[in-house]
């Protein structure tokens, strides 16, 4: 397990979420404690808290916090309030399929309840499933490590995009964790990780938590991957996902698509990790995944100082889509699913 933790509940039902704020890192390291939904929400809107699995947990955590205030209230009150907690948070951010799914199981719990308890005890079953998803997505991690692990044995260098470690999920990771479980069965693994513009995920996030492993990790530029590829210092691409269709597509940190044309260009393996949870089967491809635009001033003042001309147009897509045909292989908790296609992942979850 990483010695942070992304994502903490403090406390019984009475308590509050515990954040890392990932905004500091790599500078400094400092948590937040969120005792309004207000807070969790834009917590989850401003990247402090970030990564699919790790978007859903807070999530979860942001209903109880959200739902505190109307514990003594009439129990059509508590409802309301629930439901509009809900649907606030719902609106953070479109893209990451783990944010719905975290919120739909909350709601379930929750209408199982009509008729049965009052609000001061509705509460502690609530916290009791946010626990549950939390508890549910570090054995994911867990299995996801050991189902991957495999993939790279044969690697001497893998390159990863933005972040996909225990900053971004309750464990220690999806993609990265399967680099973590790969370096500890071969030390002599050298990660490449992509700096990942324009907000620098991989340089501020994944090579501070890899160092802080002791694993053996170079930055590079997002544009030098090519080259990386090319005079064949890696073997592999392996990345996360913030949403998976149907038939495989997946959604993940802009540059991904990239990096699957480079990679089959370079008849190198690329594989996508991610839980079941990360899957949109309504969806029947990536064509139809929200894709969240962000702030231009991400791109004309990242570092503080700006970059570029005054009211220079700017197109700000903060993930793409990689295809289902670029993918060799996805990574579950439930086990490696390939050749990638609508079959085989039905096949896989259901």
């Amino acid at each position: 397990m990483a010695a942070f933790a992304a994502v903490e509940w403090v406390g019984d039902e009475h308590g509050c979420l515990r954040l890392l704020d990932q905004t500091l890192l790599p500078g400094e390291v400092r948590t937040i404690d969120c005792t309004t939904v207000d807070t969790v929400f834009e917590a989850i809107r401003s990247l402090r808290v970030r990564g699919a699995p790790a978007i859903g947990v807070a999530a979860a955590y942001g209903v109880i916090v959200g739902c505190q205030s109307k514990v003594n209230s009439p129990r059509a009150e508590f409802d309301a309030h629930f439901n509009s907690v809900v649907d606030h948070l719902a609106t953070s951010r479109p893209t990451a399929v783990n944010l719905f799914w975290a919120l739909d199981r909350m709601r379930r719990v929750h209408q199982g309840l009509y008729d049965v308890w009052s609000s001061a005890q509705v509460l502690p079953r609530l916290l009791a499933e946010a626990q549950a998803i939390e508890a549910e997505d570090r054995a994911m991690c867990t299995a996801m490590a050991q189902h991957g692990a495999p993939l790279l044995a044969e690697c001497t260098g893998v390159l990863t995009h933005c972040n996909t470690g225990g900053l971004a999920t309750a464990g220690d990771g999806t993609a990265l964790a399967v680099i973590i479980e790969a370096a500890r069965r071969n030390p002599q693994l050298k990660v490449y990780a992509d700096e990942t513009r324009p907000l620098l995920q991989g340089a501020r996030l994944t090579a501070w938590e890899l160092m802080q492993r002791q694993i053996d990790v170079t930055l590079i530029c997002d544009s030098m991957a090519a080259w990386v590829m090319k005079h064949q210092r890696v073997q592999a691409v392996i990345v996360g996902a913030d949403r998976i269709a149907a038939n495989g597509d997946a959604a993940n940190k802009i540059g991904t698509y990239g990096l699957s044309v480079l990679a089959r260009a370079h008849r190198i393996p690329f594989y996508v990790v991610a839980p079941s949870s990360t899957f949109d089967l309504t969806l029947s491809s990536g064509d139809s995944i929200p894709i969240e635009e962000r702030a231009a001033a991400e791109i004309t003042h990242g570092l503080g100082r700006q970059t570029a001309p005054t009211d220079c147009p700017v197109f700000n897509p903060a993930f793409d889509v990689a295809p289902a045909e670029n993918i060799t292989a996805l990574v579950t908790e439930r086990g490696v699913i390939r050749p990638v296609n609508s079959e085989t992942v039905r096949t896989a979850l259901s």
